[in-house]
């Protein structure tokens, strides 16, 4: 056989798999096994009496769950493993409601200006806390604390979420101080990452929508935006980038964290996302980095630099533009 041939193969038994993986995923939860390991760790025989199933093709999906890890073994008992608890927790319905509208939308019969983006926004703002390493090391790129170039920065969190990003900053530089700009759920989960951290006094909150909230202007020496342009259709991406701008003091940065479209052949991940995005929004999509640099340059913005971040599992990358001198 040759190594054409068996490269073929090996990509044929892997979406098998994968096409299989999820399947037992969908049938852990239909049958019930994946609320009952939600209660705590079961032993097979109290999964049996509890969800009177035929014990032995349940143990056979068992075994399945427990190769892909979402399930895991301690003596006779069976637990969720961390990583079930969290896709649980977060996607209870293992993402189908999103995923099956999938095809209604391609073929165009789910049009986009039904979408609700604050459903986005907030699915965003519960599954930041996955986004923690590259917040982390988004920070050290932007030489904040710990002996970098800046420290005791104000900084602006503009559309915060749950405030993983500005709080894993402030976290780097103990002189640094951080207000977070967004709704009320927002900034209750925000408030929560703070107080986990100790940020206290460091930490403020101005409630509202952010394009219409009294931010002061020419006053925060790092403005951050992350996981918000790629959810705005062109026009109100440009108004947030300009408020956004108009909020940094001269010689200020504006940090924006989303994914992008890179420069080579896009992989499963940043498909996936741009899909999300289309699935998830009324008008946002996935930017280009030459596009990101012209709505940067639009906003006021100068020497616009760029990275992915190699924490993210989800192709995110940072822009950083600095305002002109007034």
């Amino acid at each position: 056989m040759s190594t054409a041939q068996e490269r073929t193969l090996a990509q044929y038994h892997g979406l098998m798999h994968a096409n299989a993986s999820a399947h037992l995923l969908r049938v852990g939860r239909e049958v019930g096994l994946i609320d009952e390991l939600r209660k705590g760790q079961k032993t097979a025989e109290q999964l049996t009496e509890s969800l009177q199933w035929s014990p032995h093709s349940a143990s056979l999906l068992i075994d399945a769950l427990l190769t892909i890890g979402f399930i895991e073994k301690y003596g006779d008992d069976y637990a969720l493993s961390r990583a079930g608890h969290l896709l649980c927790q977060y996607d209870e319905d293992l993402g189908d409601a999103t995923w099956m509208r999938l095809a209604e939308v391609v073929r165009g019969g789910d049009p986009r200006s039904q979408h609700d983006d604050q459903k986005q926004f907030d699915y965003l703002a519960a599954t930041q806390w996955a986004h923690t390493g590259a917040a982390m090391q988004a920070a050290e790129i932007l030489d904040i604390g710990e002996g970098g170039e800046f420290s005791g920065a104000k900084i602006l969190d503009f559309g915060c979420g749950s405030g993983v990003w500005s709080c894993a900053i402030a976290h780097r530089d103990p002189e640094s101080s951080v207000t977070a700009v967004d709704g009320v759920a927002a900034l209750e989960a925000a408030k929560a990452t703070a107080e986990s951290i100790g940020l206290g006094e460091r930490f403020q909150t101005i409630e509202g929508n952010p394009l219409d909230a009294a931010i002061p202007a020419d006053t925060f020496d790092l403005v951050l935006v992350a996981q918000r342009i790629s959810c705005l259709d062109g026009e109100t991406a440009k108004k947030w980038l300009a408020k956004a701008a108009a909020s940094a003091k001269s010689g200020g940065r504006v940090v924006v964290i989303d994914p992008f479209r890179g420069p080579a052949k896009p992989n499963l991940a940043e498909c996936v996302e741009a899909l999300r995005i289309d699935l998830g929004t009324r008008g946002g999509r996935m930017r280009s980095l030459d596009e990101a640099q012209a709505d940067m340059h639009g906003a006021g913005l100068q020497r616009i630099q760029f990275t992915f971040l190699a924490a993210s599992q989800v192709n995110l990358g940072l822009a950083v533009g600095t305002k002109a001198a007034g």
